[in-house]
């Protein structure tokens, strides 16, 4: 198993100095990839662009490009860009976002995310092949019938023939299209204990597109890191992000971390957040996560324990731990990428 970071986003120029400092720093433990994330702030291009022109051996990843923002065309665009201008150490990650943002900010309808996606990942590798992009599809359709468009192809050549697709998936059906379309699986709230049933759903799409099952599949789960010797104090700076997410990311009626909760066994705990969080008390909504559901989704405890659960990890399928480091200053969350690296030497399931 291999240690990524995940650098999520910034809103101020002091915190985006903050995510600079991170990514040198795994680059200098041997970390694996630095991926970034997009919401409806800063963008990932830029920051991968930025963080590549400062590292040297570190992967770029971008976790995720928002399906709904970029034509395309345009993904393949930025991605043969991004590798190229970063010596080949770019991976794509996509996924649809959710219908607040996709409607409310980017103006495009949520309807038909799986067939959506399938011809969106469609189009990135026909364009990254350099082929001329005809494609016929439901929800795309190259050129513009009757217009003046014209078939084009890439006019650049990327440094790699093949840049490795990753799919941000939650619910069965779009696990399952995770391992037929994409190289590897960006997963959110990931549960050792619960991985054997999501692993099964990737590896039957995988399957079916003919692949040797997970062979070369690279399952990546960001993990919020929390290092201490008290549980429920390590625990104490992931609840607004778990209340966010079970809580508050998206509707009532469709919230796929909500439900991901829920299909873990923690019902009415998450009917609790959910209530609160949309009531805006924010800080019941925090109290109502349960320390289990942040153990069994977190690494949590002193270092010893945290090898442990790396090892955890790794058996259930994990082959690279894209990690979330918590603490409240920079020196302490690159104490925690420090301590993590020696954490994984200890449990002897390093790369």
């Amino acid at each position: 198993m291999r240690l990524g970071l995940n650098l999520a986003y910034w809103s101020t120029g002091a915190e985006a100095a903050d995510l600079l400092a991170l990514a040198r720093e795994a680059d200098r433990h041997g970390f694996a990839v630095a991926w970034t994330a997009e919401a409806y702030g800063s963008d990932c291009v830029s920051t991968l662009a930025w963080v590549a022109a400062q590292t040297t051996k570190i992967d770029i990843g971008s976790a995720i490009f928002q399906i709904p923002a970029r034509t395309a065309a345009m993904t393949a665009m930025t991605a043969a860009s991004l590798d190229t201008l970063s010596g080949g150490r770019f991976r794509l990650g996509l996924g649809v976002s959710g219908p607040q943002v996709s409607e409310g900010w980017h103006g495009v309808r949520y309807d038909a995310p799986l067939g959506r996606t399938r011809e969106y990942v469609d189009v990135v590798k026909m364009a990254l092949r350099r082929e001329r992009v005809v494609y016929d599809g439901k929800h795309i359709q190259l050129p513009l019938p009757d217009g003046p468009g014209k078939p084009l192809k890439l006019i650049v050549h990327p440094v790699r023939e093949h840049i490795p697709v990753y799919l941000a998936a939650v619910g069965p059906k779009n696990l399952e299209l995770c391992g037929e379309i994409a190289d590897g699986w960006l997963a959110i709230f990931y549960s050792a204990r619960h991985a054997a049933d999501q692993l099964a759903a990737v590896e039957r799409g995988a399957r079916t597109a003919g692949k040797d099952g997970l062979a070369g599949f690279d399952v990546v789960p960001t993990v919020p890191i929390s290092i201490g010797d008290d549980l429920d104090a390590c625990a104490e700076p992931l609840r607004g992000y778990a209340a966010l997410y079970v809580g508050g990311m998206g509707s009532r009626e469709k919230n796929f971390y909500n439900a991901l909760a829920r299909r873990y066994g923690y019902e009415e705990a998450a009917q609790e957040i959910q209530d609160r969080y949309l009531a805006k008390d924010y800080a019941g909504a925090m109290a109502a996560v349960p320390l289990d559901f942040i153990d069994e989704t977190s690494l949590i405890g002193p270092s010893e324990r945290i090898a442990e659960r790396m090892t955890e990890y790794a058996e259930s399928g994990v082959t690279t731990l894209s990690l979330a480091p918590t603490a409240s200053t920079l020196d302490g969350r690159i104490d925690q990428l420090r301590q993590a690296a020696e954490a994984l030497d200890k449990a002897g399931i390093g790369e």
